[in-house]
């Protein structure tokens, strides 16, 4: 890993100056009324303790990894996907991070049956479209007990109150899933609009993270689950565009405010850019979003979308093509389709243009630049 992997100043201060919309000290917000909804129900369900943990979302790459059973060749670990602040330090990519450290309190107590609720904001390099953001929100939900007795039976009574209280009355299915830190671990969907999509994950505490954190795993065992809070409420009130969820508009911001259906609200005009760069093969839609966000800084909620039209490596390139764009060998050729379109305010042509060069010098490493 070299300097450049890591966040500089400016991206750190931005990260950690973001509204986390799951904290009521910075203002009231529909994830906080969902998230509260699923708490009561888990907690009424099993009648046990609830415990809050919120933390400085910098962590050790040691609790983000290593703690949490993650190979050292993982490719989650890769800067390309994680955020970095040095070697040792970067900004958590799971709110799961805050786990092992929070299971140690435990060591030495009986008579445990608590709830661990772990929400706020979590840093990734995301694709840049209507459902992803490089800064979601998630909530770890860990239930631990002070006995050796939960099993998948326990699981599934735990997934049915979760969809209940996010999608009430919805069909649910879980499929096979793999998670470092659980064992018998699965993927939560739901049946929306007649299509299935993930809603969370979960699994039983793997005995190697109880051990990890100094409880028996003869003693003790316990559930994980994590969810992505936008997704859930997206999907609870209908809402089209993750944008809103941070929306300053008062016809958007107010209905942020519970959980009364998405009332539509006419957008605004889109302006489409089709821009076509050359980069490296390896990088990919995450990757790109993430440059995007960091180039555009607070113009970054003007794109509705960046979507990949087509993807030609170099040997694939026709001569001519070869000849104007000067590509080289490891190189892909990339046609870009920008939608631009903000929530509150139009934008000129002009506007445009210079965002769409903004987006072109950030992603193009092109010896030829075509700028407009």
């Amino acid at each position: 890993m070299s300097h450049t992997d890591h966040l500089t100043s400016d991206q750190l201060h931005r990260a950690l100056t973001l509204r986390d919309l799951t904290d009521p000290a910075q203002g009231d917000h529909a994830i906080q009324v969902l998230l509260d909804a699923v708490v009561t129900t888990l907690r009424s369900g099993w009648h046990s303790t609830v415990r809050h943990v919120r933390t400085t979302p910098i962590v050790p790459v040691r609790e983000n990894y290593d703690r949490l059973r993650y190979h050292s060749g993982d490719v989650t670990r890769d800067r390309r996907y994680t955020r970095y602040i040095s070697r040792t330090v970067m900004l958590r990519s799971h709110t799961s991070a805050e786990l092992p450290t929070a299971l140690e309190d435990y060591a030495g107590r009986t008579d445990v049956d608590e709830l661990i609720v772990v929400p706020g904001l979590v840093y990734r390099r995301d694709a840049v479209d209507r459902s992803h953001v490089g800064e979601p929100h998630q909530v770890d939900l860990w239930r631990v007990r002070s006995a050796a007795d939960i099993d998948d039976s326990d699981m599934l009574v735990m997934i049915e109150r979760l969809v209940e209280a996010v999608l009430p009355g919805a069909q649910w299915r879980v499929t096979d899933a793999v998670h470092p830190y659980t064992v018998g671990g699965c993927q939560i969907d739901v049946l929306h609009n007649g299509e299935w999509l993930e809603l969370a994950e979960c699994g039983r505490i793997h005995p190697g993270i109880l051990a990890g954190s100094g409880l028996d795993p003869a003693r003790w065992s316990g559930l994980a689950l994590g969810m992505g809070l936008e997704r859930a409420l997206m999907l609870r009130k209908g809402i089209p565009d993750i944008r809103y969820l941070r929306a300053k508009d008062p016809r958007i911001a107010g209905q942020m405010l519970s959980l009364e259906p998405w009332q539509h609200v006419s957008p605004l005009p889109a302006t489409r850019r089709d821009i076509s760069v050359v980069l490296g093969a390896h990088e990919d839609e995450e990757t790109l979003g993430d440059r995007i966000r960091i180039a555009l800084g607070d113009d970054a909620d003007v794109i509705e979308s960046v979507e990949v039209l087509s993807r030609t490596a170099h040997e694939e390139l026709a001569d001519a093509a070869r000849a104007r764009l000067e590509t080289q060998e490891g190189q892909v050729n990339l046609l870009l389709r920008i939608i631009l379109r903000p929530i509150d305010r139009t934008l000129t042509a002009d506007q445009a243009n210079t965002i769409r060069n903004t987006i072109y010098r950030a992603v193009h490493e092109g010896p030829v630049m075509e700028l407009i």
